[in-house]
C-alpha cells in the first residue's frame, strides 16, 4: 500500500484535498481548521509568516508539514528546531493528537512566537512541550532529549544546522529537514565535516526541492548515502 506521502498531490487547496491526500480523521481536520484560524488572528498583530503564504496555508504550510509526519508515523518523540508559527513541528503533533504516547518539543526563542505556539497547542489539544530559548541552550541541557526524530524548516544552511542538531542525536535518531533546490549541494558541503547516512526525498509540494533524510549523524569523516 502506497504511504501518505506517496498518495499526496502537489497542491492541497484546502481540508477536504488535505484529508483525501493523507487520509487523517475528521477530527485533525477541525483542529488544523482552528489553526488556520488563529494563523490569521495572530498575523494581524505579528508578521508570523508571509502575507502571501498565508493564502495557501494547507499548502505551503499544512501540507509540506504533513509530509514530514508521513515519512515517520510511528515515532513517538520528536523535536522541532526553531519552530517559528509551527512548520513542521505544531502540524506533525496535531496530525499526532490521538496518540497517548506521542510528544512533540518545540524549540523557539521569539516570546511572541512561542505564545502563539502556546495558544494554539491549547486549543488544539497538541501533545507538545514549548522550550522558550535557543536551540543552542537546549543543547546543552540535552543530555534527557534524545527524540526519535529531529526536524527543521528554512532554519539554516544543512552544515549549520547539523552543529545544532547533532547534541540531539543518539543511535536510533533521524533528522527529517525541508530544503530547497540546493539540498545536493548542502549534503555535499556538511559531508565534509560530518559523517552520516543520507536519502533525499522529493519534495510533494514545492517543484525543485527536498526533504534531506540524515541518520548515523557524528562528527568529521566521510558521509556515506544508502
Amino acid at each position: 500500500m502506497d504511504s501518505p506521502a506517496e498518495r499526496a498531490p502537489n497542491r492541497i487547496t484546502g481540508p477536504e484535498s488535505f484529508a483525501e491526500a493523507f487520509k487523517v480523521p475528521r477530527e485533525t481536520i477541525h483542529r488544523l481548521i482552528r489553526y488556520a484560524e488563529l494563523l490569521t488572528e495572530w498575523q494581524g498583530r505579528h508578521n508570523l509568516v508571509s502575507a502571501r503564504s498565508l493564502l495557501q496555508v494547507w499548502d505551503r504550510h499544512f501540507a509540506d508539514s504533513a509530509q514530514l509526519w508521513a515519512l515517520a508515523p510511528e515515532a513517538d518523540s520528536w523535536l522541532d528546531l526553531g519552530s517559528g508559527a509551527g512548520f513542521p513541528g505544531l502540524v506533525v503533533a496535531i496530525l499526532k493528537a490521538q496518540d497517548p504516547d506521542f510528544r512533540m518539543h518545540l524549540v523557539e526563542s521569539t516570546a511572541k512566537k512561542c505564545a502563539f505556539l502556546a495558544e494554539v497547542a491549547q486549543q488544539t489539544q497538541a501533545p507538545v512541550e514549548i522550550h522558550a530559548m535557543r536551540i543552542e541552550e537546549l543543547g546543552r541541557r540535552s543530555q534527557y532529549l534524545q527524540p526519535e526524530i529531529v526536524s527543521a524548516r528554512a532554519l539554516a544552511p544543512l552544515p549549520r544546522l547539523l552543529d545544532l542538531a547533532v547534541p540531539f542525536f543518539g543511535p536510533g535518531t533521524r533528522g527529517l529537514f525541508l530544503k530547497g533546490r540546493d539540498a545536493e549541494r548542502e549534503l555535499s558541503e556538511a559531508g565534509k565535516r560530518w559523517s552520516f547516512a543520507s536519502r533525499l526525498h522529493p519534495s510533494l509540494t514545492a517543484p525543485h526541492s527536498a526533504i534531506v533524510e540524515i541518520g548515523e549523524l557524528a562528527k568529521r569523516g566521510k558521509a556515506k548515502t544508502r
